[in-house]
Order: C-alpha cells, then structure tokens, then sequence
C-alpha cells in the first residue's frame, strides 16, 4: 500500500436518496478503523473521468454508533464534487479520509442548560448525528433544533427527526427537545417564516422555543450558510455571548468548512 493510499479507505454507497432536484442523501459502509465523534465531519473523496481526485468536506449524519456513514448534500450548479457525487450509484465507490476533523462537538461547552442548534440547508447534518448520540440528553436540560430552508420541501430527515422520541435509550429524554422549523420563501403550516437572525432579533425565535437566549444558560452550535454563521455570530456577541476557545471556554460553536 502507497503512503497516499493509507490516508483513506474505499467505502461502497449502499443507497443514494433524492429529497429535491438539488439535494440527495447517501450512505456508505463504514470501515471498522474510522473514529468520530458527534458533529464531526469526514473528507470524502470522488474520482474523475480523467483520474484525477476531488476531496471535499462533509459531516456525518449518522451516530458515531452506525454501523454506516450517512450523509446529505446539496448539487452546485456544474460544482466539481458534486456534479460528480450526484451522479453516484448503489454499489459505486467513495473515498474516504481515515481521520475524522471538526470541532463542532459537546465538549466545546464545559457548562450550560439551554442547547441551541441552529442550522441552515445541509448543515443540519452535524446536529443530527448529535441528536443520535447519547451524550447530549444527559448533558442539557433543554434542546432547540432550529432547521431554516427555503422551500418546505427541503425539509430533509423529518422522520429521524419525529422518530428520536421512540428510541428506547432516549424515550425518557424525549422532553428535553424542541424541534423549530423555517422556511424562509413561502409559508409553511408549523413553520417560522423569516431569517434565523431576523427571528432572533424580533424574539419571535425565542417565543417559539420558551426560552431565552442569554451566556448564564444557553449555549449555541450554528452550521450553514457562512453569512448566517457571521450574522448570527454578531448578534449572539451583542448578547454576551462568545466563541468558545480551548484556552476560553464560551456560550457558541461553529463549523465552517464551507
């Protein structure tokens, strides 16, 4: 085996699912050496017609438990990874890094009550596999998961989402979530209509969930759109609220592998 080589493994797709013209979900075996944690992501690699290899980045949406690889994405318009990916099928082959990267993980908290997910488009991703992990129901008393798209059919996971309840280990920590949708270009029954940002500073986002964003309870992992991400970031910090460091614990976390 080349150097290159040991740096990733071969996974086969086991299923690739449409949702929308522009947004698919897939899934891969795992190989049993790949390690990650909740909220992590993986570098996946596909391979050109002319042999020439694309890496791009892309968060679990699986627990770190499955035995597979989950993962959704969306189609950019003539993109060179994804035009690619999109094109996969059942029984094709995908690259994928040994190491697992990312630091949008619980232990980025030391503290807190309140657990905020707010999450734009694919970016959900790593907030599900979260909410799959065991770790979180016992860490918070409270969990808002606030999933923003433009068109109520690109609702993706509704059934993972509905489903949590029924699990045997978290049928006693059902409670704790709250699940808050947004479609921000039409109306949607059930939905908030409007930005993430402009929802905060209405209050409408915080009379939805009952609670309040402030640093003495609330903690907050945003993933998406990297101006949403800005935005939102400078709202929070108006409140307080600042990017947790290793070396300064804070009340937020980001991913920003876009």
């Amino acid at each position: 085996m080349t150097a290159s080589a040991e740096k990733f493994t071969r996974q086969t797709l086991l299923s690739v699912q449409p949702l929308t013209p522009n947004l698919f979900t897939l899934r891969t075996t795992r190989d049993p050496g790949f390690r990650f944690g909740a909220g992590q992501f993986a570098r996946l690699g596909v391979t050109k017609a002319d042999g020439s290899t694309v890496w791009r980045a892309y968060s679990m949406v699986s627990s770190p438990h499955d035995e597979f690889l989950e993962f959704f994405s969306i189609v950019v318009p003539n993109g060179e990874f994804t035009s690619e990916l999109s094109r996969l099928v059942e029984g094709d082959s995908l690259l994928i890094d040994r190491q697992a990267f990312g630091y949008l993980t619980l232990d980025r908290f030391v503290d807190g009550r309140d657990l905020w997910l707010l999450a734009t488009g694919t970016g959900v991703a790593p907030f599900l596999s979260i909410l799959q992990d065991f770790e979180v129901w016992e860490k918070f008393e409270r969990i808002v998961l606030v999933y923003s798209v433009r068109e109520a059919a690109e609702l993706a996971y509704q059934e993972l989402i509905a489903g949590l309840a029924q699990r045997d280990y978290l049928a006693e920590y059902a409670h704790k979530l709250q699940f808050i949708p947004i479609v921000t270009r039409e109306s949607h029954a059930g939905a908030l209509n409007g930005r993430i940002t402009t929802l905060i500073e209405s209050g409408e986002l915080e009379g939805a969930a009952g609670l309040t964003l402030k640093p003495e309870h609330s903690r907050v992992m945003l993933c998406g759109n990297p101006q949403m991400i800005d935005d939102t970031r400078q709202l929070l910090k108006h409140r307080g609220m600042h990017l947790s460091l290793s070396r300064r614990p804070g009340q937020v976390a980001v991913e920003t592998y876009w």
